[in-house]
């Protein structure tokens, strides 16, 4: 999630109309020749000693990693209210999730060989101060021991807000909040018509992003009866900001389209005075009319749109670039992989068109059934016009590698991008996922145990 790191100017100029909105989508198109790609994921710290979850304070902490990256390897220290709650250098950051989550939003990078690269050097960095901690760093999609009582939760702000108001539009947003962790890649886009088709596709295939990267079948030491449970748990968090974005398939959609479908999400926050007030509930249309209760006469400037931005949470969301967000997070390997998998389709004109003659026929009821779908059937889960969402994968992946053939960016060793996708290739041909493995092992030698997860994921 979003950490801003700094306050919203004050004097900064205030928005007077809809259309500079739009206009600051469209300012962000970029030519393909600068299009790069951008890394986000996130993993659970524990404290090894007693499988606990890691607290923000104390000598075996977040806030010890923090410090410790911040020290050790030149990390810049962005805090909040006195706290040290995230890091940045380089075009990079370290930040933290509610219930301790720790997440690397990577720089925007030419290909996926530099990914993997920055993954591997932050989790390089990452061992080295966590392990004379004892601390260790899970990657799955959803806690798979502690409960909610047993998770902290970190001193941000926009967190205390969020967690009231999600008790009040669904039943399992607090668990998307502290028990999930995720893996995000994000990609440009050209022009209005060229957003428009990735992020058509993009939504389409995110079922297909959560069967192949589903590794949360444990809760609270049990199986849980779905191959994604974070998955599972985004379809009953907060409808007005969550989903397919049905709206997007419409005649007409862009980027007004959007912002219109941005204006009427509740909003959460206002960051003024280097502290969030409490909008939750209230309407970002009424702030344009400088009519927000809780500012009177005051407009919004640009920084508070782009905030608010960051509280929608689509399968796809919409920034300056597009967000794929339907996946769980796991390990280093698949990390890659997903950067690959994205890339492969979006970033290649022929592959695009592809992917888009494999979904363009879809209604907005199949879309939606899929992801319904999918969280318990996996890559068994029917797609229209083929037997299974292991068919759609096999087909997808040839797309991906076909893309990535013609991006032609290898590294030093001469090889391309394609290697990446071979343990997608390897789940695609199998049919089972990530989930399935792991009841496997949880039904036969680990012995209906889940403890073991956390040296089998362990980064």
């Amino acid at each position: 999630m979003t950490t801003p790191t700094s306050d919203i100017d004050e004097s900064a100029p205030r928005i007077q109309s809809k259309s500079e909105m739009v206009e600051w989508f469209e300012q962000g198109s970029t030519p393909k020749a600068d299009w790069k790609i951008g890394t986000e994921h996130e993993k659970f710290g524990f404290i090894r000693k007693g499988l606990k979850p890691l607290p923000y304070d104390g000598d075996i902490s977040v806030k010890a990693m923090l410090e410790g990256l911040r020290d050790r390897f030149g990390w810049e220290p962005i805090e909040e209210g006195g706290h040290l709650i995230g890091l940045k250098k380089d075009g990079a950051s370290v930040s933290l999730e509610p219930g301790g989550q720790f997440e690397l939003s990577g720089a925007p990078l030419e290909h996926i060989h530099q990914t993997c690269n920055e993954v591997g050097d932050h989790l390089r960095e990452v061992r080295e101060i966590a392990d004379p901690l004892g601390i260790g760093f899970l990657g799955m999609g959803s806690s798979p021991l502690w409960s909610m009582d047993e998770t902290p939760m970190m001193p941000k702000g926009r967190y205390k807000i969020m967690r009231d108001y999600m008790q009040k539009v669904g039943r399992l947003g607090r668990e998307m909040m502290f028990r999930t962790c995720t893996v995000q890649a994000n990609f440009d886009y050209s022009s209005e018509a060229d957003m428009v088709k990735k992020l058509r596709v993009s939504l389409a295939l995110q079922p297909l992003g959560t069967a192949l990267f589903a590794n949360s079948p444990f809760t609270e030491g049990r199986t849980n009866g779905f191959q994604s449970y974070r998955s599972h748990i985004w379809t009953d968090t907060d409808p007005d900001r969550s989903g397919m974005l049905p709206f997007m398939f419409e005649d007409g959609a862009g980027f007004e389209r959007y912002v219109d479908y941005a204006l009427d999400v509740p909003m959460y926050f206002v960051r003024r005075g280097g502290k969030y007030l409490n909008a939750s509930g209230l309407s970002f249309r009424d702030f344009l009319k400088g009519e927000l209760s809780i500012l009177p006469g005051e407009k919004p400037a640009m920084d508070d749109f782009v905030d608010h931005l960051s509280t929608l949470f689509p399968e796809v969301r919409l920034k300056r670039f597009l967000e794929m967000r339907g996946s769980d997070s796991g390990p280093w390997s698949r990390l890659c992989a997903f950067s690959a998998l994205w890339t492969g389709i979006l970033y290649d004109q022929s592959s695009l068109d592809a992917a888009w003659d494999l979904v363009k026929d879809w209604t907005a009821a199949e879309r939606e059934a899929m992801r319904q779908s999918v969280r318990t059937l996996g890559l068994r889960t029917p797609v229209p016009g083929r037997r299974t969402m292991q068919d759609l994968a096999v087909d997808a992946l040839a797309i991906s590698r076909s893309g990535l053939k013609a991006r032609a960016k290898p590294n030093t060793a001469g090889d391309n991008e394609t290697g990446f996708l071979a343990e997608l290739d390897e789940i695609a041909e199998s049919g089972l996922t990530p989930s399935d493995r792991l009841l496997q092992l949880y039904h036969g030698e680990w012995g209906g145990r889940v403890e073991p997860v956390f040296e089998t994921l362990a980064y």
